[in-house]
């Protein structure tokens, strides 16, 4: 288009100070502008999407009508700036600063240890604070609500909601205290008179909350409301314009001349169509400045709400309508607020419109059935004038698309009071229980004349059960005029299965899950309206109260931390052992923490967007960049051939390419890479690129596929103990069984980054990269580039989340970039959006775990014969290590006589999987605890019971001939029984059961025993080094990086004791190759080990070295000693080195001494289940820790509260889907669940077990980065418990088969309810599945 005349200028406020912007591009979201032009990068990119949160800002409006100003919180991400005009932004930089002063939101949630890695940090803050600008004293409701949209992979959320309590109003009591025994709780603390228990942070210490102390709302914009006259807003950008009319008028012509131009109030669905699916709109029309579409009208029949509203203001208008007009008329706004209490997050609620909501035409949309149901209707525009048009049947007509003209604009959308005898509600079920789309929902309205049970009327609807929202009419023809029992009802049900028929095929897969949802959601209906007769004396027959439904339970209690004092005679300088806050935790929670994106730009920087295959197993015929380098800003495109040294990386014996050259073995796998000026014109080069393909014949895809074509990466492992086919002779049952594990993708916050700086001389290059394992990295490089290792430094500051995920694939992103680097002699920045990291990097390991056990009838399992296939991939990368530690771990703590594990490598055409924190363990001993809760359902016995009778006592040998003492896994499962109170919780979970038929509890225990450093002995070693300055202060570098495990803390602690300095003193700038060379990966749970023997090794040496000049001034200060040395020509540096242990296995003698020794712990968990959705909610979830001797307190409990919660989401949450051509669907978090603040247990309570020591890691700690995540499983038997007492009630008992995840969607099927029993099985092999079953 040629530039118009009229382009107007941007006006708006960031953080007080005004911006002003000529020419505002409308593809530019506030984020990037944030972050790129403005320098604030404080504000995060996790997801792009609107899905995690990293991003929240809050914006301030005014509004001239009522003379108020409105705060809401948003997600940058998806906020175009053209939308900003005449808003107020206040981003985290904003609300205070280590330099100014810092806020009490950003300091109790630091103070509170609510950081680990830090990146969404930013984002919690800003949501937090916009809800207290809100909401001064707000309650625990509205924490979890503002915090719902806010996803964090390191802390399992619990510290960060301590934290915030501590504005509650509520906080008078002990519970808002962190931890300690509550006084409501009863319980009377004895154990302990002298010296009450340690407490994680002192609620005393917290800056109160001043409201005074905000940033006023700029004047100039209030002036600017209420004065200016309303004018149009243009702003033109490279490929788009943007339109924002003065009025409705306007509007309206602008639409009757370009009827194909979106509106866009939000952005929540034009902007994620835009970013994701490459959507091109010319012109875009924002109808903010139309007055009409937010206005309100109230009429003795209902309210019209404006088209405009965002589904924030209409939730609170409903809810103010609820107060305002007696129960029988608001039926339908309370089925309303109930589905807006769950759509989408605070931030999506906060900018989207109730008219985008109706008229995107969701298939799934949780308004849309409510409102058809509920009569409403809309009031549409255009040129031809007004009409209003029906919310029914007809109104939706395919997918996205509305009977209205493309012309019509909805004005305002009418809400009809319910009448006396008139009952709505809304059911909805969704992967996650918040901020996730719906699986299934639906709108239920029925109407009875007074005083009777016939039905005069009755509207269904559902949505994700057809291409539309679809309406039940056959099923409400079928009640209509009856009266309401279960003769009618129970025909009901069969006319709804045939008429809400899904093809096995559909999109979205889950088939016979949504449909069971259909007739479950009907039941519920059924059961809410019998109750409602009921209290209208209508009917008198009870409804017996185990049929009774209420919702699961969701107040978060407060939980407890408990860990062991110092001892007295410690010096109370020595931070050894105590609780101490993350070294960096301000500058999280204030954004000031510099992540590798953060990193300025420098003069002439590009950025590198990696092109990826479309194909899982093709040749490739021809490669075609001519297009993309025509496009603006295309410098060049990277190729294999561009590669001047190594062009694969060496593993384990095999190779993977960096640029696939001729063949590609999965879809997502790297071909090349186009360089531009800037992250868009990068990222429309690479669609640009054009590649052609000729498809190979079978792909592999399930291990299934693997083991038939014999497809596997060698060597297989083989770990056995005793005569396992001898055994299986004499014992007097023998059961066999199977479980599939799912993959886990990593879901770091920060995606893969790397930043390659050319020095101007000798080849020499700077990486600042997110990795862990840095000298991986440059040795990748090095050899990439061929040239000298000397010539690369990589540095780490920090790592915004890794999880074993920033280990191999980082090295050959940084390979490629640096490519870039050396061929366009520029510095090159690669930042994966995350659609592209969760495509290219793998996750974890999907499992197949098959078992032959036999046991006696006491309960002694004598032989067990696991075999394990891993999915591994295209290339070998970890998976054959992985493999390793599958069979290493098997016995996990069971002795059992005679043991046999083999385990696979599958070689398939997905992308290859990787480490992932666990290493392999979770699998392995997953498939083990499944295999002993068999045995236990074969004898109909308790599982802890079976779980005990075969552990490990007194002094043990495993199966691969190491000895071990067994007795704190003992101490750990006994206490942790003790802590939970565990029998007698069995009884009330079984009193739960017989009292509730469509509810069950479930509850389980169980331990846990890992192996702590790498098998592989040369990677147990570190070194570090330390400089003491004339000043007295104290440098300190180390190979460990920093990616939320709180090492660099850790390695300040330990200087501080060696050196017998204040923590102040000492400072760890970064990891970087060229102050500590060939450093080994910060993994295994080893990274405090072995670094921190490093780090006390540099101090030991420089303390003894200053020994003589101590002696001569004893009395003198640490300062005057250090400048007395430097005048004695004494060094004031040392390099520290640590040679770990000398592990090993022999896999040909299947003997050896792979680990250092073991962490233990054990974990209760109870659940409560909805039985006709597969909902559920985690309770109580109680952990036993032996960590040793913990060095930090509150690191380690923040380890072990997010390793669990990421077992959580493993074992019943995250689920990878592939399409059957092998294409990750899963892309972002609105299609990947990882655990949010609704998942967390109810009640959480962490225990480290007091008086153990461990001779074998620094300060007798023990590592604890990875046990835990098994743990997480608990939950998974909890469910499977709670599942069992379902099954018994439809006359199903002994084993049955769950797979995980133990979604809500395996769980309610398992629960084999009447209603899923209706369901007809479609034939395997009749039809091809949405996606595979990996």
């Amino acid at each position: 288009m040629s530039l118009q005349k009229e382009e107007n200028t941007l006006c708006f406020f960031i953080n007080g100070k005004k911006v002003t912007e000529n020419h505002a591009d409308p593809e530019t979201m506030l984020l990037s502008f944030l972050r790129e032009k403005l320098r604030l990068t404080g504000t995060k990119y996790g997801c792009g999407g609107g899905g995690c949160g990293a991003c929240t800002v809050m914006v301030s409006r005014f509004q001239p009508a009522t003379k108020t100003i409105t705060h809401y919180s948003a997600n940058a991400c998806l906020l175009p700036l053209c939308q900003l005009h005449g808003a107020a932004v206040t981003t985290v930089e904003g609300i205070g600063s280590s330099k100014t002063r810092i806020h009490p939101v950003q300091e109790r949630i630091a103070k509170a240890h609510g950081s680990q890695c830090g990146f969404c940090t930013p984002g919690m803050v800003m949501s937090m604070y916009t809800l207290l600008r809100n909401k001064l004293q707000p309650s625990m409701d509205d924490i979890t609500q503002a915090l719902a949209g806010n996803l964090c992979r390191c802390t399992g959320y619990r510290p960060i909601v301590d934290g915030c309590r501590t504005f509650c109003q509520e906080t008078n009591c002990c519970q808002a205290n962190g931890v300690g025994n509550c006084c409501l709780s009863g319980e009377v603390n004895t154990e302990e008179p002298e010296q009450e228990k340690p407490q994680l942070f002192d609620k005393n210490d917290f800056l109160p909350l001043d409201p005074t102390q905000e940033l006023i709302f700029p004047p100039e914009l209030i002036l600017m409301a209420e004065t200016a006259s309303p004018q149009t807003l243009t702003f033109q950008g490279e490929r788009m314009t943007w339109m924002s009319p003065a009025s409705l008028e306007e509007l309206v012509q602008m639409k009757t001349s370009n009827p194909k131009a979106p509106l866009v109030m939000g952005n929540t669905n034009i902007g994620p169509d835009i970013k994701f699916k490459g959507v091109l709109h010319p012109l875009i029309i924002s109808p903010t400045q139309v007055k009409e579409l937010f206005e309100v009208t109230q009429t003795p029949q209902g309210v019209w709400v404006g088209a405009g509203c965002s589904l924030s203001e209409v939730q609170s208008l409903l809810e103010k309508l609820v107060i305002q007009f007696s129960e029988e008329k608001t039926e339908l706004f309370k089925a309303l607020i109930h589905q807006l209490r769950n759509l989408g997050s605070q931030q999506i609620r906060n900018v989207a419109s109730l008219g985008g909501n109706i008229m995107s035409a969701y298939p799934n949309s949780d308004l849309n059935p409510v409102l058809a149901a509920g009569s409403c209707k809309v009031s549409v525009i255009s040129n031809a004038g007004r009409r209003e048009v029906p919310l029914n049947q007809d109104f939706f007509v395919s997918f996205g698309k509305t009977i209205l003209k493309p012309e019509e604009i909805a004005v305002a959308v009418f809400i009809p009071f319910s009448r006396k005898g008139e009952f709505v509600r809304a059911f909805r079920q969704a992967p996650r229980k918040e901020s996730s789309f719906a699986t299934v929902t639906t709108g239920m309205r029925v109407f009875f004349s007074e005083g009777s049970r016939v039905v005069q009327d009755v509207s269904i609807y559902y949505g994700g059960m057809g291409p539309t929202t679809v309406s039940a009419a056959k099923t409400c023809a079928a009640l209509i005029n009856r009266p309401w029992d279960d003769e009618n009802l129970s025909r009901a049900y069969d006319i709804l299965l045939d008429e809400l028929a899904l093809p096995p095929s559909a999109p979205g897969g889950k088939v016979d899950f949504r449909r069971s949802l259909t007739l479950s959601f009907l039941f519920k209906f059924n059961l809410e309206v019998l109750q409602k007769l009921r209290e209208m004396n209508v009917i008198i027959d009870e409804l017996p109260n185990k049929m009774q439904i209420h919702p699961l339970p969701k107040e978060i209690q407060p939980s407890l931390q408990e860990f062991q004092h110092v001892s007295n005679n410690q010096s109370n300088l020595d931070p050894v052992g105590r609780p101490i806050m993350h070294r960096s935790a301000i500058s999280h929670a204030t954004g000031e923490a510099v992540y590798c994106d953060d990193i300025p730009k420098t003069d002439g920087e590009l950025f590198l967007a990696p092109v990826t295959s479309s194909r899982a197993h093709a040749k490739i015929v021809g490669l075609d960049v001519s297009e993309a380098l025509q496009l603006p800003g295309v410098v060049d495109v990277i190729t294999a051939e561009d590669i001047p040294g190594k062009k694969v990386r060496p593993f384990g014996g095999y190779t993977e390419e960096l640029l696939a050259a001729t063949e590609v073995s999965c879809i997502g796998q790297l071909l090349c890479a186009v360089v531009a000026d800037t992250r868009a014109h990068a990222k429309r080069g690479a669609s640009a690129v054009k590649i052609s393909y000729e498809d190979l014949p079978e792909p592999v895809f399930t291990v299934e596929e693997a083991i038939e074509k014999l497809s596997f990466f060698e060597p297989r492992r083989v770990l056995e103990k005793g005569n396992v086919t001898e055994a299986f002779k004499s014992v007097d049952r023998v059961y066999e069984g199977e479980i599939r594990l799912g993959g886990q993708e990593h879901f770091y916050m920060e995606t893969q980054s790397v930043l390659v700086v050319p020095v101007s001389e000798e080849k020499e290059f700077n990486i600042y990269i997110s990795t862990q394992a840095p000298s991986f990295c440059q040795e990748a490089v090095a050899e990439t580039l061929n040239i000298p290792s000397n010539r690369v430094t990589c540095h780490v500051r920090r790592i915004g989340g890794a999880f074993g995920g920033k280990v191999t694939k980082t090295a050959i992103l940084a390979s490629i970039t640096a490519v870039a680097a050396l061929k366009t002699s520029q510095a090159v920045r690669c930042i994966l959006d995350r659609g592209d990291d969760m495509l290219i990097s793998g996750a974890r390991h999907p499992v197949l775990g098959k078992y032959k056990v036999g046991f006696m009838n006491d309960g002694r399992i004598l032989a067990a014969d696991v075999q394990y296939y891993a999915n591994a991939g295209n290339t070998v990368d970890e998976s054959v290590l992985v493999a390793e530690k599958i069979v290493l771990h098997m016995d996990n703590a069971y002795n059992i006589p005679n043991l046999r594990g083999r385990a696979a490598a599958c070689r398939t055409n997905l992308p290859s999987n990787t480490a992932f924190r666990g290493f392999g363990v979770p699998q392995s001993i997953m498939v083990v605890e499944n295999m002993l809760n068999d045995v236990a359902m074969v004898l109909g016995r308790p599982a802890d019971q079976i779980r005990e009778i075969n552990m490990y006592k007194g002094q043990s040998v495993t199966h691969y001939k190491f000895e071990f003492c067994p007795e704190n896994l003992l101490r750990c499962w006994d206490e942790c029984k003790l802590k939970s109170d565990y029998s007698a919780r069995c009884k009330t979970v079984d009193q739960f059961n017989q009292q509730n038929r469509w509810k069950k509890r479930g509850i389980s225990i169980i331990p846990i025993k890992y192996g702590i450093a790498f098998t592989d002995s040369f990677l147990n070693q570190a070194a570090a080094l330390v400089h003491i300055y004339k000043d007295g202060s104290v440098l300190v570098t180390h190979g460990g990086t920093e990616m939320g495990q709180g090492i660099h803390t850790k390695m300040q602690q330990v200087a501080s004791r060696e050196l017998h300095i204040p923590p102040s003193k000492i400072y760890i700038s970064d990891t970087s190759t060229n102050t500590v060379p060939n450093t080994c990966p910060s993994a295994a749970s080893f990274g405090t080990d072995a670094n921190g023997m490093a780090v006390k090794n540099a101090c030991q040496i420089l303390y003894q070295r200053l020994e003589p000049i101590r002696q001569k001034n004893p009395k003198g200060s640490w300062e005057s000693w250090v400048n007395a040395a430097f005048f004695e020509k004494m060094s004031l540096s040392a390099t520290g080195f640590y040679r770990g242990p000398d592990l090993y296995i022999d896999w040909d003698k299947m003997e050896g001494e792979p680990y250092a020794y073991f962490t233990f712990g054990a974990c209760c968990s109870e659940v409560e289940l909805d039985c006709l959705t597969g909902d559920y909610r985690t309770v109580r979830t109680d952990i036993v820790v032996d960590i040793g001797r913990s060095v930090n307190p509150s690191v380690d409990i923040g380890q072990i509260e997010g390793a669990f919660m990421q077992g959580l989401g493993l074992y019943t949450l995250e689920e990878l889907k592939f399409s059957p051509s092998g294409l990750l669907y899963t892309r972002g978090p609105s299609q990947y669940k990882i655990p949010a603040v609704c998942d967390v247990p109810l009640q959480f309570n962490v225990y480290l077990l007091p008086d153990t020591y461990n001779p074998h890691a620094i300060y007798s700690s023990k590592g604890i980065g990875e046990p835990v995540l098994f743990l997480g499983s608990s939950v998974f038997f909890a469910i499977k418990d709670a599942v069992a007492a379902a099954r018994s009630e439809s006359g199903l008992v002994g084993p049955f088969s769950l797979d995980s995840p133990a979604t809500p969607e395996r769980a309610c099927l398992a629960c084999a309810s009447p209603f899923t029993q209706k369901i007809p099985a479609s034939k395997p092999g009749s039809f091809k599945p949405w996606a595979l079953n990996i």
